[in-house]
């Protein structure tokens, strides 16, 4: 990881997609040391915007010659755009790669313009109110849970200068219950924040790293796994948002296996919690605590900053917002200042190993593991 960069996720009243992605990139060069010039394969992400954005948007950085190309993997872009750059350095097409995402959801279409099938038809928050009410059958987790994790996350946006919700108090579970209805029991401040945004990671060579860095920590990639969904007896194969819970399950054992680190090494993880009852599902699903017991974990504060392992650290996607392509990457950028030490105001101490996931409809599901060397 030679550099990060990003442009606060909001609304788009301040920039152009196109001024976004374009300060969130040079971010992250000035971030590594590098000029554009010695970038030896880009891979741009985004969902909502015309095919040809990514080539034309990369050209505001120069006209290299450099291989430009388009990523689109529903909310996992922005990891699958980082794992095209990590392949196409790990594997020795390059020395440099820079992974470039960007997007607007406010600009997708309706979902029933996005298919003409059933597929379209039930939103994400009915499908996660949906899982909700199931944990709540089977463990008895109660409204307060849920209202305990999306008021955790509020709170550390807070802290994150990227971040598109910035509360001027501290955000309470009884404050998050008693907001907006939006699908039984999620409500609105326990829903994603979409908006517009850019984010970006530079990754390189160790050899390159140390020759531009040498005076800091070392951030490795040590595993990157993306798998889709397997069969099993209650899948749903009409309308699925995510696909099957344990889909994460097995995504998590490969990055575990390909890094040979385990979940209890994690020091803290940033999960694709558009709703509360994602995040205290991936407790479990990544390994962190065992099945049925991720309710203990929100009910001591291991979760949070200052806890044992805290999740979403820069707000989460309820917190720090979801514009679509460039969700995974600002968890990339959240994990690196992490280990590098360098994350003021919300720095978890000690960070060594840090767990990026996301998924995405269709399904897809991305798991990064980060080590500060």
């Amino acid at each position: 990881m030679a550099g990060v960069g990003m442009y606060r996720f909001g609304r788009m009243a301040e920039a152009s997609l196109r001024e976004m992605a374009y300060r969130a990139g040079t971010a992250a060069m000035h971030d590594a040391g590098v000029t554009f010039d010695e970038v030896g394969a880009v891979y741009v992400g985004h969902i909502s915007q015309p095919l040809m954005t990514g080539v034309i948007v990369v050209k505001e950085f120069g006209l290299t010659g450099v291989p430009v190309q388009h990523i689109t993997n529903a909310s996992a872009t922005g990891s699958t755009t980082f794992r095209e750059a990590y392949h196409a350095v790990a594997g020795g097409q390059c020395d440099i790669a820079l992974a470039l995402a960007f997007d607007d959801m406010e600009a997708m279409p309706p979902p029933g313009e996005r298919a003409a099938s059933v597929d379209g038809v039930i939103l994400p928050a009915a499908f996660f109110a949906l899982w909700a009410r199931r944990r709540m059958e089977t463990h008895g987790t109660t409204a307060e849970t849920f209202a305990e994790i999306a008021a955790k996350n509020w709170n550390h946006a807070a802290l994150n200068p990227m971040a598109q919700r910035h509360a001027d108090h501290v955000v309470t579970a009884e404050e998050v219950l008693a907001s907006r209805m939006v699908a039984d029991p999620l409500t609105s401040k326990m829903s994603a924040a979409v908006g517009a945004g850019a984010a970006a990671a530079i990754v390189c060579t160790r050899e390159v790293a140390e020759r531009l860095r040498p005076d800091r920590p070392f951030v490795r990639v040590a595993a990157s796994a993306l798998q889709t969904e397997r069969y099993q007896p209650d899948h749903v194969f009409v309308g699925p948002v995510t696909g099957a819970s344990e889909m994460t399950r097995h995504t998590a054992r490969e990055a575990y296996e390909r890094s040979g680190i385990g979940p209890e090494d994690v020091d803290l993880a940033q999960v694709h919690d558009a709703f509360p009852i994602e995040e205290l599902e991936y407790y479990e699903l990544l390994g962190i605590c065992e099945d049925g017991h991720g309710d203990e974990l929100v009910r001591t504060g291991a979760t949070r900053l200052g806890g044992r392992i805290p999740f979403s650290t820069d707000g989460g996607l309820i917190g720090r917002g979801h514009p679509g392509g460039p969700t995974g990457l600002a968890q990339i950028w959240e994990t690196t200042l992490q280990l590098r030490g360098e994350a003021v105001g919300r720095q978890v101490d000690g960070a060594r190993v840090g767990l990026c996931h996301m998924v995405g409809g269709g399904s897809v599901c991305a798991v990064h593991i980060l080590v500060r060397d």
